[in-house]
């Protein structure tokens, strides 16, 4: 289906230093350093792949939408599951912290404008699934979270987790004034829950864990499924916007409801139907 639209993706991507369109050998090289840092820790940045203009466009419609925000303050564990009074109390399981976050769900943005735009250049797609040489690789289904923007205020962050989606792919759209740090334990269940290095990351006492700042207009591709990770809490009267778009291995999956509920306030027939129906028996 075609859209009637006034941004083009080429005045929003920035296409002179990150050539996704173009097959050659600039493309090559960019894919070649991508999987690079994918192999060393799980994570690649691209620096500045947005384009000023967009930047300012995406910018203005998280503004315009941020009013639909669901903002949850509870307490999690990593994995977005009940508490298991069966389990020991120091397991990564029974470890709970204060979330205060938001998302602006899929639904809130249009077609049209610039974030759907950049998610639907056909360049797009492909080279995401290059980078991550997966051969099984689909859109996420869920149609609250397939492209959502992740919007924190000041004492906001996000707690240790793991995300539901194999991969996941930022945007950085606006940073706060401080704070917002992004760490991360890469790979730390790439063979498994692995719960005594979960552990020792929640006690503060493990050497796994990298951080790094990401910066408006700082493209992401990370492996969130297997990479345990958080955002440190932010200071100032700016808001931080990230948009975030998910991909699987499995065509079709969506949210689990609990989670659904939890992140974005509401669940939607389709998450009930299809609960359960993953392949991969990891905890949520």
């Amino acid at each position: 289906m075609t859209y009637n639209t006034p941004y083009r993706p080429e005045d929003l991507i920035n296409l002179v230093d990150f050539p996704i369109h173009q097959n050659g050998p600039e493309r090559d090289a960019l894919i070649r350093e991508v999987h690079a840092q994918l192999a060393a820790d799980g994570c690649a940045v691209l620096k500045r792949f947005l384009t000023e203009r967009a930047i300012t466009l995406l910018t203005e419609e998280a503004d315009s939408v941020a009013s639909c925000a669901h903002r949850s303050f509870n307490r999690t564990n990593p994995y977005f599951t009940v508490d298991d009074p069966l389990l020991d109390a120091a397991d990564p399981r029974r470890r709970f912290y204060d979330r205060s976050n938001a998302f602006i769900p899929a639904d809130n943005f249009i077609p049209t404008g610039p974030l759907r735009v950049i998610q639907d250049f056909s360049a797009f797609d492909p080279f995401i699934q290059t980078c991550l040489q997966q051969k099984n690789f689909y859109r996420y289904a869920d149609p609250l979270a397939d492209v959502i923007v992740n919007m924190a205020e000041e004492g906001e962050g996000f707690p240790w987790h793991f995300d539901t989606n194999n991969f996941t792919i930022t945007l950085a759209i606006q940073s706060a004034e401080e704070g917002g740090l992004f760490e991360y334990a890469p790979n730390i269940r790439a063979e498994g829950e692995n719960f005594p290095a979960v552990r020792a990351v929640l006690d503060g006492t493990s050497d796994l864990v990298c951080s790094l700042v990401l910066e408006p207009g700082d493209l992401q591709i990370f492996k969130g499924r297997y990479s345990l990770h958080r955002v440190t809490a932010l200071r100032g009267a700016t808001p931080r916007y990230v948009a975030i778009f998910s991909y699987v291995e499995q065509p079709d999956m969506v949210g689990a409801p609990e989670r659904t509920k939890q992140l974005y306030g509401r669940v939607l027939p389709i998450h009930l139907k299809r609960a359960g129906l993953r392949d991969d028996s990891f905890i949520d």
